[in-house]
């Protein structure tokens, strides 16, 4: 059995973590084939766009605990390297050139929910529930929560989520800013969404993917020296081109 399942639709490429009797919860096997997977995409020239969602009635029920981290009694400096491996399986995700999306449908806790945050884009199903509840079972949060849960809705937001520990709803994600819509059939709607990433110019949305990441980390004249660069290639662009010339004829 896979546990994770690469699938291509024309351009569109879709990760499914593939576990549903167990929630899709992360275990070495599991997590070391979405490491192979993701680095499969990013490999791939011909993928446009990715869409990450999961198999059964969860997204991802977080870390298999009883699996993951091994011995706990190690020394802080060996179980920290350890995480970092974890870390380094699914964060890849967010450094994909091209477009992404999380079809949350379900439960997305923990780990789970990182895997989420490391997407461009969320959709929401109405079932859906977002889940930093590291603090709730004693653990600090890790796998790069603190850091995405504050560039999607902001420090004061992500304290108040974290110190909550409590699983956040569609409604509210929505509200907040972690999820960008909310859809009945929120794999469908991703699905159509990524398509439509597909069918722009991928030059210009790697581009835009990479002045987003400038436009996150630094100051304004910064991220306009970059605009401006990558405005001025796209100008010669077939797209542009076509679209001027329907000026030109006026």
């Amino acid at each position: 059995m896979s546990f994770v399942l690469l699938q291509s639709d024309g351009p569109l490429r879709t990760i499914t973590l593939n576990d549903p009797e167990r929630l899709n919860a992360l275990d070495w096997p599991l997590l070391d084939e979405l490491r192979d997977a993701v680095a499969t995409v990013a490999a791939d020239e011909h993928a446009r766009a990715l869409l990450v969602t999961g198999a059964g009635r969860a997204f991802c029920s977080g870390a298999n605990v009883t699996n993951l981290f091994g011995d706990r009694t190690r020394p802080v400096d060996e179980l920290r390297e350890h995480l970092m491996k974890v870390y380094a399986s699914f964060l890849p995700i967010r450094d994909l050139a091209i477009p992404t999306i999380a079809a949350v449908h379900g439960p997305a806790v923990g780990a789970g929910l990182n895997i989420a945050l490391a997407c461009d884009v969320i959709v929401a199903g109405p079932r859906a529930g977002f889940g930093p509840t590291f603090t709730q079972i004693g653990l600090h949060p890790g796998g790069g929560c603190t850091w995405m849960l504050t560039q999607r809705i902001g420090s004061a937001n992500t304290a108040a989520a974290l110190y909550a520990s409590d699983v956040i709803t569609a409604d509210d994600a929505l509200r907040l800013g972690i999820a960008q819509e909310i859809a009945d059939d929120a794999q469908t709607r991703a699905r159509d969404v990524a398509l439509g990433w597909c069918e722009r110019n991928p030059t210009l949305m790697a581009h835009v993917k990479q002045s987003l990441r400038v436009a996150a980390t630094s100051d304004a004249a910064t991220s306009l020296d970059v605009e401006a660069q990558f405005q001025a290639e796209s100008l010669s662009s077939p797209e542009f081109e076509r679209f001027a010339a329907r000026f030109a004829k006026d």
